[in-house]
């Protein structure tokens, strides 16, 4: 006798939006989680106050109206805007790339200043018509001042290998802005949940029996039995125990420190640039609602290499890996009571909105071959 609908492992967003979906069509759901707290990598930590992004920044912005309006539903967004800077040798840099970036670099007042200044400096590389790897593409796309002082240590430090490593497609483009605009999305609809985003979690899980500290590889077959269907928002490779092999991540930690001062770097995220800080941003999580409390949370984030009882962030989306990917899907394919769905299980990097929307056209494909 099966005792629910549906099994699904892990509460994050995914997870998350897709049980809402199906307690409002009636089904019974049953969510778990290996962690002790709901809403993976969304959630956040209350530090007297300030709601502290656990696994590093996350900002909603989506130009997708219905997905807007649903997570409406449940919370409140503040007005925060993305305006992240860049910190290269003590000196400040407006991202994304725009004419206060430009002033800043080279003094320019005007588009048609800047557009020369870039012209110039990419011509050099005009010669190269198929990039051999990223540092060469990205000459070529934006010229040495905005690679050697913005791109190339962060990117290195990011993945872990000097950029002649890595594949030309991780930048296909850049955004080159020719405005004193420092938002960072050109999305219609931005801001973050007033208080962070559990209250965003407890609406989506609200009525929905959800357990926690609970890992589906230790009680696989009791868990399984349970549902009539499950939905698997892990690691694919991990579910399939690594038959074709592990799929490669980049990893991050976090150093967080409560300081006893009002306001530490007057921005929500600064990045740092150059390769010898190890650090890749510091995050002050304060500015993300405006807060005004006396003391301040600021959190350094380090890449770090993914291993076993790390978190996978990144997919390294190489040939190998999507190769080895493209096994573990055509696999999943076959099976008859389990559905996979989130970043984990289709082994890519999504937004928030196209985690809400990927979720929802789950569940209404599911619905449809009901």
């Amino acid at each position: 006798m099966k005792t629910y609908d549906y099994l699904i492992v892990g509460s994050g967003l995914f997870g998350a939006t897709f049980a809402h979906a199906a307690h409002q069509a009636g089904k019974k759901c049953l969510v778990i989680d290996r962690r002790t707290h709901t809403g993976g990598n969304i959630y956040c930590q209350d530090t007297d106050g300030i709601a502290v992004h656990r696994y590093g920044a996350h900002i909603f912005h989506t130009d997708n109206r219905e997905v807007w309006d649903f997570a409406s539903r449940f919370v409140e967004f503040n007005r925060f805007t993305n305006a992240p800077m860049a910190c290269h040798k003590d000196k400040l840099y407006n991202l994304p790339f725009n004419m206060n970036t430009f002033y800043a670099l080279w003094g320019v007042h005007t588009p048609d200043e800047a557009r020369r200044k870039l012209d110039e400096q990419r011509g050099k590389y005009a010669h190269i018509d198929q990039p051999a790897n990223l540092e060469e593409q990205a000459l070529k796309l934006c010229g040495d001042d905005i690679y050697n002082i913005l791109i190339k240590g962060y990117t290195e430090k990011q993945w872990g290998r000097p950029a002649t490593q890595l594949p030309a497609f991780i930048i296909r483009r850049l955004p080159f802005r020719f405005v004193f605009d420092n938002n960072y999305f050109n999305d219609a609809y931005q801001g973050i949940p007033r208080g962070g985003y559990n209250a965003l979690t407890a609406g989506l899980l609200d009525g929905i029996e959800v357990r926690t500290g609970c890992n589906f590889f230790e009680h696989r077959e009791e868990l399984t039995a349970l549902a009539r269907r499950v939905l698997f928002t892990g690691c694919i490779d991990e579910f399939y125990d690594y038959a074709y092999g592990h799929l490669e991540y980049r990893s991050l930690h976090f150093e967080t420190k409560r300081l006893e001062i009002p306001n530490f770097q007057g921005n929500a995220v600064i990045n740092y640039t150059e390769r010898e800080i190890p650090y890749t941003r510091v995050i002050e999580h304060k500015h993300f609602d405006f807060g005004n409390q006396p003391h301040t949370v600021i959190t350094y984030e380090y890449p770090d290499t993914y291993a076993p009882g790390k978190e996978p962030y990144y997919p390294v989306n190489d040939a190998r890996n999507t190769a080895m990917y493209a096994r573990y899907q055509a696999r999943a394919k076959q099976e008859k009571d389990v559905i996979f769905g989130g970043r984990l299980a289709c082994y890519t990097y999504a937004d928030m909105d196209d985690t809400i929307a990927a979720a929802l056209d789950l569940f209404r494909q599911e619905s449809e071959n009901a």
